[in-house]
């Protein structure tokens, strides 16, 4: 496997806390840490069967399709782009967890049952984790994704854990999706996606609010594949105006 040892600049020893979080009065204990995501380019080689997707580009769960107001709050992807050096690491050390098997793109059927789960596992990481740097943390300045293993992480473990745990409570893999972005200090930072038949979800390891995607105010750079995790595509827009409180639960037919 071959790529380029790109290091991250450790910005997630400061406190981040986000002018607009300030200035509402909202601060919580998990909005105490930013961190950086490496956005420098990578491959990964998981073998053919994960290296292929040519399945169709919308399915969904429960053999429910997406709505068109659901597609209107999903972010437009562009074509393959770089993968993390975090990813392609954590592959390194965790091969079952990557070489897996293109699957067909999945949504989630937003229910308020479904609503709930997303919201008990997102606010259980936020709470659950210590924040701390990832230089700190591991010692190196090279990206480390990696599970809450001692209870401590940066936003990558976060996200990571809310995708395990999301997996081990029956959602599809192809609707969890790690995902790439600038926060609104301009600042690398790693979320996780959930896609659903509503829109894409965010789940925030900065806020324990679940958002659409397009009221985050963040950048979004690049994301997992639906079909094959282990390919990235590029994203490269805006996620509208930021908004702390949003009533998600509207979206729930």
């Amino acid at each position: 496997m071959a790529h380029d040892r790109h290091t991250t600049f450790d910005r997630c020893s400061r406190a981040v806390v986000l002018p607009v979080l300030r200035s509402l009065g909202v601060l919580t204990s998990s909005f105490l840490l930013g961190c950086v995501s490496l956005f420098g380019a990578t491959s990964l080689n998981v073998g053919s069967a994960s290296a292929q997707s040519t399945v169709p580009k919308q399915s969904t769960l429960f053999g429910k399709t997406q709505s068109s107001s659901g597609a209107s709050l999903s972010a437009a992807v562009g074509g393959p782009t770089s993968v993390p050096y975090g990813w392609v690491d954590f592959c390194h050390r965790r091969p079952k967890e990557c070489k897996v098997p293109a699957l067909p793109a999945t949504n989630v059927k937003l229910t308020a049952q479904t609503l709930r789960i997303l919201k008990r596992i997102n606010q259980k990481a936020n709470s659950s984790i210590k924040p701390v740097s990832n230089f700190d943390h591991w010692g190196t300045m090279m990206d480390h994704w990696d599970y809450p293993v001692d209870g401590k992480g940066d936003c990558k473990i976060y996200a990571l854990y809310k995708r395990k745990l999301l997996m081990e409570a029956g959602f599809p893999r192809q609707a969890l999706l790690m995902t790439v972005v600038h926060d609104l200090d301009n600042e690398g930072h790693t979320i996780l996606t959930v896609k659903t038949d509503k829109g894409d979800l965010v789940l925030d390891n900065l806020i324990d609010e679940i958002r659409p995607w397009n009221v985050t105010g963040y950048y979004f750079v690049k994301r997992q594949s639906q079909q094959n995790p282990n390919i990235w595509v590029s994203i490269n827009r805006r996620g509208g105006t930021p908004q702390i409180l949003t009533n998600v639960a509207k979206l729930v037919d």
